[in-house]
């Protein structure tokens, strides 16, 4: 039996080598970490479980059969993260350079029917060449079984990706139809062609970094949603990120402890610029109106006339949608659009409730927005919050015109409760715009014109340009001191917390794609 136990023992020792100490080393000296390394630091001391170490490739070609290494280049299996079950995979780059192979992507695949079964998230730490090219259209069907898993796990289990090194060709879709993607900075990049076949297509010379690194995915495509100087940081993010989320569509949010105090914040009742037209960041009234730092903002870098994120009101998850005066004026466009309704959907799939912030003067005007598809994208947003059966509740501070006033979560789209602060400003349009409009005749005959579009702004100004007409009719359920904001909805998401809403019988929606 010592023979034996020696036997496995040598086996396991050199699983965790994967392709041995010097690429381990070339592995580190680029800053990245090894597979085994990240799961080690990802996960509770102790806690992880290994699935398929000694799996080993199938492939007889081009000398393939003498090239057979433990684990063929994922690590799978389970483990925790602050007590919470995961399952995780991580592509082992010192191995084939992560390629992905019939068997490797099987050690995949088990893990995500596992997840998918015992209703447990799955994280997968990505660092692969792509497909394994010796293995022909095996290791392409691979990706396809992937792919069809992803998919179905979706809306059910919480999906993160974590792109940790290269992720070329087929590999990218796998990440894209999870529900969060990290990517680290100068060590990471996604595309579906490099650099040398864009050159060879389009004849533009192009860096595998702007074409695909981190800060192009942040900032420009909205591919990531988070970014990380290194693998530790992205490590740490992930964890932070799960505090937020529930195990699977049929649990809650997690609620922390929390203890009552004094909610009023009298920031907030100066924080309103003294004209309609000046900026203020809402960032400043989200910290606010949130617990004490514990707003994690997503898309940062991406459509930053809407700011996304998770935070915690009285203990209790929940999601943020804030339009951003700071930029663009706040005005829904193409990209925060489609930004916005993605958060929603996920937040409604994993039963966290939606606080909505509106300073928003309508959607974007031009050309560009229109034959960019504004319509459509931007009627995605109002599908998303239609569609949510989260608690909903929406505070507007000032601005909400037009349609934008109905797509950003009004009450006759099912919002649960609607406050407005008293410098809310609920109509059509801007009283100068309207004026120009309805008194265009009296204004073109006055003796001066400038003043009596002066005056008749002031007159519509006082008849619309406030929330007590919004509040006469029941579309503002109350007008609150800004101070009070925080006190408000903890009470009231308290008194939601049991909300239920079934949608109609359907196989599935079809929101405007």
């Amino acid at each position: 039996m010592q023979e034996k136990l020696k036997q496995l023992h040598d086996k396991i020792e050199e699983a965790h080598l994967g392709g041995g100490a010097k690429r381990i080393e070339r592995q580190n000296a680029k800053g990245k970490l090894t597979a085994r390394q990240r799961i080690h630091f990802l996960l509770d001391e102790g806690s992880f479980e290994e699935i398929g170490m000694f799996v080993t490739h199938r492939c007889n070609d081009f000398g393939m059969e003498n090239q057979k290494i433990y684990g063929d280049g994922v690590v799978t299996g389970y483990g925790t993260i602050h007590g919470r079950m995961v399952y995780v995979f991580a592509q082992d780059f010192t191995v084939f350079g992560g390629s992905l192979s019939e068997t490797h992507a099987e050690k995949i695949c088990k893990i995500m029917d596992l997840a998918l079964q015992n209703g447990v998230p799955l994280i997968g730490l990505n660092d692969s060449g792509g497909a394994r090219i010796q293995e022909g259209v095996v290791s392409l069907g691979g990706y396809a079984d992937i792919f069809y898993r992803n998919t179905r796990a979706s809306g059910v289990i919480p999906q993160i990706s974590a792109i940790m090194g290269p992720c070329a060709g087929g590999a990218v879709y796998s990440p894209a139809l999870t529900d969060f993607i990290y990517m680290v900075e100068n060590t990471s990049y996604m595309f579906i062609t490099g650099p040398n076949v864009v050159k060879t297509v389009t004849n533009e010379d192009v860096s595998s970094e702007e074409l695909g690194g981190a800060n192009t995915h942040a900032s420009k495509s909205g591919v990531t949603h988070f970014t990380a100087p290194n693998d530790m940081d992205a490590i740490q993010q992930i964890k932070k990120l799960l505090s937020y989320i529930p195990q699977n569509c049929e649990e809650e949010a997690p609620m922390l402890p929390y203890t009552a105090g004094n909610e009023q914040r009298p920031k907030l009742n100066t924080i309103m610029p003294p004209t309609a037209n000046m900026p203020y960041d809402m960032r400043e009234v989200i910290e606010e109106i949130v617990d004490n730092e514990s707003f994690y903002e997503v898309h940062k870098d991406y459509a930053e006339n809407i700011v996304v994120g998770f935070s915690r009101i009285g203990g209790r998850s929940v999601g943020i949608v804030a339009n951003q005066p700071m930029v663009l004026a706040g005005c829904l466009d193409v990209e925060c659009s489609k930004k916005g309704a993605r958060f929603v959907r996920f937040c409604d799939s994993f039963n966290i409730p939606l606080l909505v912030l509106v300073d928003v003067p309508g959607f974007l005007p031009g050309t560009d927005q229109e034959w960019n598809g504004i319509i459509t994208n931007g009627a995605k947003l109002l599908y998303a919050f239609s569609e949510a059966s989260v608690p909903r509740i929406t505070v507007i501070t000032r601005k909400a015109y037009g349609g934008a006033y109905d797509v950003m979560n009004s009450k006759h789209i099912g919002a649960d409760l609607n406050y407005a602060w008293p410098s809310a400003e609920i109509a059509v349009m801007g009283a100068k715009g309207a004026s120009e409009i309805i008194f265009r005749k009296e204004i073109a005959a006055a003796e001066n014109p400038t003043e009596k579009l002066t005056e008749k702004e002031a007159e519509y100004a006082d008849k619309f340009a406030h929330p007590y007409r919004a509040a006469a009719r029941g579309f503002i359920d109350a007008v609150i001191e800004p101070q009070d904001t925080r006190e408000k909805l903890i009470k009231a998401f308290k008194m939601l917390e049991n909300k239920v809403d079934n949608l109609p019988k359907k196989r599935h929606s079809n929101m405007p794609l």
